[in-house]
């Protein structure tokens, strides 16, 4: 068994638009020949602007779009294959932007306990996947709950544990946090942490927080659907000139301490948090 579990092989995607008569109208290449392997247990971070294909790329992964040209694999199998594409999204689960579009049950528990139904997984065995999964992503005791009364950021962990009851080998979050609050963007991330760390689930993230990524194994930025950096938070963050060339900030507490070292302070470059900060400064005022 190979150690990657995604393989994006030389894709290229063509959105082509066409007017009432089937011609071609416009041919808009949201992505450019890229290439990405993510290994199995990994946390990834894929960072890009408006328009930089980062959604369209989410896609091919779960095999909602398939390339123009190139190969997408997940765990060994062609998203091309149609006859393989319940497997494909069973092995990569998609969380999407808007909680309230994947939801379908009155209360939290039938909600999750959706996707294993679908699947055709024993009721006994569904009862344990989601007592699991909502103990995963700390929402257990709202098992009874409506979806409706729940905040944002605990129906998208809802949506998590929904997705995770299907006990996939990879979630992709597809911008899981675009419509939540700050507090509720802090529960999606704390929660796919979790997932990762401790069940050992592939975790890929679309976003365009930067504090998000500081926890990632690796970071990938897409511009105008070409790969243009990649490598660790702190390798990535180092770069905050590159960044801004592509439309792109870095952390906060980052771009303090690369503002402080401008002005003559000894600090190392990609420092990603607070506690980091605080330690380089008690250093130095000890010097």
């Amino acid at each position: 068994m190979s150690d990657k579990i995604i393989r994006v092989k030389d894709v290229t995607f063509e959105y082509i638009r066409r007017d009432d008569e089937d011609n071609v109208e416009e041919i808009t290449k949201a992505l450019d020949n890229v290439n990405l392997n993510v290994n199995r247990g990994e946390f990834i971070t894929i960072l890009g602007g408006n328009g930089s294909g980062k959604s369209t790329l989410a896609k091919h992964i779960n095999g909602i779009l398939y390339p123009t040209e190139g190969s997408v694999y997940v765990d060994g199998k062609d998203t091309a294959d149609e006859d393989l594409i319940w497997e494909i999204r069973s092995t990569a689960g998609m969380v999407f932007q808007n909680p309230d579009n994947q939801i379908v049950g009155q209360i939290v528990d039938e909600d999750v306990a959706f996707g294993p139904e679908n699947m055709g997984i024993p009721t006994s065995e569904i009862k344990e996947r989601v007592e699991e999964s909502l103990k995963a992503v700390g929402m257990y005791d709202y098992r009874n709950s409506s979806p409706n009364k729940l905040s944002g950021g605990q129906k998208q962990r809802v949506s998590i544990a929904g997705v995770l009851a299907m006990h996939p080998k990879c979630i992709i979050l597809d911008e899981p946090t675009a419509m939540l609050d700050p507090e509720g963007r802090k529960e999606v991330i704390r929660a796919a942490r979790a997932l990762n760390d401790v069940e050992k689930v592939t975790i890929i993230l679309i976003t365009h927080y930067m504090e998000e990524a500081i926890y990632s194994d690796r970071i990938f930025i897409l511009d105008k659907g070409v790969i243009k950096m990649e490598g660790t938070p702190k390798e990535i963050f180092s770069r905050p000139d590159e960044l801004k060339e592509l439309r792109l900030d870095v952390p906060q507490v980052t771009g303090l301490a690369y503002e402080l070292k401008k002005a003559g302070l000894k600090l190392p470059d990609g420092i990603l948090t607070k506690d980091e900060l605080v330690k380089e400064l008690v250093k130095l005022k000890r010097k």
